[in-house]
C-alpha cells in the first residue's frame, strides 16, 4: 500500500501523470488541468482510455464524432481510435482520464 500527494507526480504539460508501473498498479492516469484552447494533439493508445470531467467543458474528437463534455462526463474511448480533446470553456478544465495500461502508450497522429 502506498499513499501519494498529487504533488509528488511529475507535472508535464499540462497533467500530473500517475504511472501504474512505479506504484504497483495495473492502470496509468492523466489528472488534466489544461487551460482554455489547450489539450493533446490527435493521438491513439492500444488501449481504452476512460476521461471523467470534473470541472470545465471539453470537445472531444473521437473517431468522426466530436461532442463537449462537461463536469460530471464520462468519456469512454475505445482501443487505436484517434482521438483529441480541447478545453472549450473559459475556465481551466480538470479531468482524470485512466488508460487501461500500467505504462501510457501514445502514437500522436
Amino acid at each position: 500500500m502506498s499513499f501519494l500527494d498529487l504533488k509528488q507526480l511529475p507535472f508535464i504539460g499540462m497533467s500530473y501523470n500517475f504511472v501504474g508501473e512505479k506504484q504497483g498498479a495495473p492502470f496509468s492516469a492523466y489528472i488534466v488541468n489544461a487551460p482554455p484552447g489547450k489539450g493533446p494533439p490527435l493521438h491513439t493508445h492500444p488501449y481504452v482510455e476512460v476521461g471523467f470531467i470534473i470541472e470545465g467543458t471539453a470537445r472531444f474528437t473521437i473517431g468522426d464524432e466530436t461532442r463537449e463534455a462537461t463536469a460530471g462526463a464520462i468519456v469512454v474511448i475505445p482501443a487505436e481510435t484517434p482521438h483529441r480533446f480541447i478545453n472549450a470553456g473559459e475556465n481551466l478544465l480538470r479531468s482524470i482520464d485512466i488508460h487501461a495500461s500500467p505504462k501510457f502508450v501514445q502514437t500522436n497522429l
